[in-house]
């Protein structure tokens, strides 16, 4: 399958890139409709669009389980225990001036 996609692109490429003129463009795209509808293909096609539609709800059921425990982990992460929203909020609020160590800068201001 990785040699097909390969050859696919490889395809694709001279094609778009090439400057042997318009009989050398006819006669590759030619080629990849015969093997666009070559049943072999057509039938991977199929089995291949199958099997992504059987897997899909395992797909979805781990990506969901998995984007739950990252967004969990990074609550944890920035939200210390004990803490509540408010005081982080108050921590990252660049006004907040209780909470620099020397809120007023000292030596000569532009």
């Amino acid at each position: 399958m990785k040699k097909l996609l390969l050859l696919a692109v490889g395809g694709i490429g001279y094609v778009l890139g090439a400057r042997a003129g318009r009989e050398r463009y006819d006669q590759i795209a030619g080629l990849a409709t015969k093997v666009k509808n070559d049943p072999r293909v057509q039938d991977a096609a199929h089995q291949a669009a199958e099997t992504a539609k059987a897997q899909a709800p395992v797909v979805k059921d781990k990506v969901s389980s998995a984007a739950g425990t990252a967004a969990s982990t990074v609550a944890d992460k920035v939200k210390p225990s004990g803490s509540s929203t408010d005081d982080l909020e108050a921590q990252l609020n660049p006004d907040n001036v209780a909470l620099q160590d020397n809120p007023y800068p000292q030596g000569d201001l532009p």
